[in-house]
């Protein structure tokens, strides 16, 4: 998809030693989701999911691998009633996200104060498919077509 009224993101699904995922809840919302955050201009996918690690939940790159990539991109619209809507989605419908999948080398510290204004407030491991039961509705079906892509690394990576 190279449609401009998408704003272009980076998904970020982090497991730890144990293999649960990292979700996390957003200021000022019941909701949980996984980190995410726009590709600046001039950046490469890859970097801008390094970046978006750290500022967000404060992972360094040497703290994680990637284990898997979407192969393709993601999208979904921002629905009406999430208006005023954020300065970084303000000429988007929407975001289209590539997609990808980081395992802790060590146990992880999270860091939710790197990035100021601060965009989460509480974080939690989940297990795999619980993060669907948390998330808000409007990513819902981006989120199970994600985990269902990465379902069978994931369970390669639980088996090793």
């Amino acid at each position: 998809m190279n449609d401009k009224s998408y704003r272009k993101n980076v998904g970020l699904i982090v497991l730890d030693q144990k293999n649960q995922l990292l979700i996390c809840r957003r200021k000022g919302k019941k909701t949980w989701q996984f980190p995410q955050g726009g590709i600046d201009a001039g950046e490469s996918q890859i970097q801008a999911a390094y970046r978006e690690l750290f500022e967000e939940v404060g992972i360094k790159k040497k703290q994680v691998k990637v284990v898997q990539k979407s192969s393709h991109w993601y999208h979904y619209d921002l629905p009406e009633k999430y208006q005023p809507r954020p300065k970084s989605l303000k000429n988007f419908k929407g975001q289209i996200q590539k997609w990808y999948m980081f395992k802790a080398n060590a146990e992880l510290e999270i860091n939710l104060l790197n990035e100021m204004p601060q965009e989460f407030v509480e974080y939690k491991w989940s297990t795999y498919w619980h993060s669907l039961a948390s998330v808000v509705p409007f990513k819902r079906d981006v989120y199970r077509n994600v985990l269902s892509e990465f379902l069978p690394k994931y369970i390669q990576l639980h088996n090793d």
